[in-house]
């Protein structure tokens, strides 16, 4: 069943992909193009937190979203992107992964690329090594279980985000070496704090004036987001941004989907 799940996900990427035509909106935002990082070359991105970040040029943005999947709001973020075929990448929590198979199967249904954000979102910084290092496994297990039906040592697709952003050296050298990227963001909304739909996508457009694109960060857990993310969709394209879309150098679907 599940190689079967994984076969119909493979077979969707060429046409979620393209951005030249999307069906029932002449005038979509699409995706521009497909961008492969490879952890050993570039294990940490991001300049919210680290020195460098994606080989992005002016005015291309790569859309990112924590901390999901969650009932109605990561639903209607997945209706706003499949509407202008746009394709993101989603950091998931172990434990909302469980609580919402459907939704993270759907996220990867749709072409959007499944990274990873610890199973229960703790400060990894001010856990012990060895007790922070089994919630990122457990997370990956969890996520990796429901969306391929069986985790392995490593995980599908090598890409976490530390909750809060909170690292510290022992963790980013465990996954430097176990080829992991690490994902910061180059700019975000903070729409952890309540706002307006309209106050939202005011931050994002001034920051993305300073900034030129980049990785943005965004969460799909909230209502004002989901709301949002319409709106800012649109204004992207007004403003001529275009969308990048992260893949890793061996997603291993097509392994996973072999009989």
């Amino acid at each position: 069943m599940f190689r079967l799940f994984l076969l119909c996900v493979l077979s969707a990427l060429p046409h979620l992909v393209a951005a030249a035509e999307c069906p029932g909106n002449a005038n979509a935002l699409g995706t521009e193009r497909v961008l492969t990082v490879d952890p050993a070359a570039v294990p940490r991105v991001g300049r919210k937190q680290f020195p460098t970040t994606l080989p992005l040029a002016p005015n291309e943005i790569v859309l990112t979203f924590d901390d999901g999947p969650w009932p109605a709001t990561t639903a209607r973020v997945l209706d706003a992107l499949k509407s202008e075929c746009v394709l993101a990448t989603f950091f998931l929590v172990g434990r909302n992964t469980v609580a919402n198979p459907a939704l993270a199967r759907r996220t990867l249904a749709e072409g959007h690329t499944v990274g990873y954000h610890s199973y229960s979102h703790p400060r990894l910084d001010q856990m012990a090594l060895a007790r922070a290092e089994t919630d990122i496994d457990r997370g990956f297990a969890a996520v990796d279980t429901v969306l391929y039906g069986a985790a392995q040592s490593t995980p599908v697709t090598p890409f976490f985000r530390f909750p809060y952003f909170a690292s510290n050296k022992g963790l980013l050298d465990r996954l430097f070496e176990r080829k992991i990227a690490v994902f910061g963001a180059d700019l975000w909304a903070a729409d952890w704090i309540p706002m307006t739909p309209a106050e939202e996508l005011h931050q994002i457009m001034q920051q993305l004036a300073v900034t030129k694109g980049g990785i943005l960060l965004l969460h799909d857990t909230h209502r004002h987001t989901a709301a949002t993310v319409p709106m800012l969709l649109r204004e992207l394209k007004r403003r001529h941004f275009r969308v990048v879309h992260v893949v890793p150098p061996d997603r291993r679907l097509a392994d996973l989907a072999k009989p």
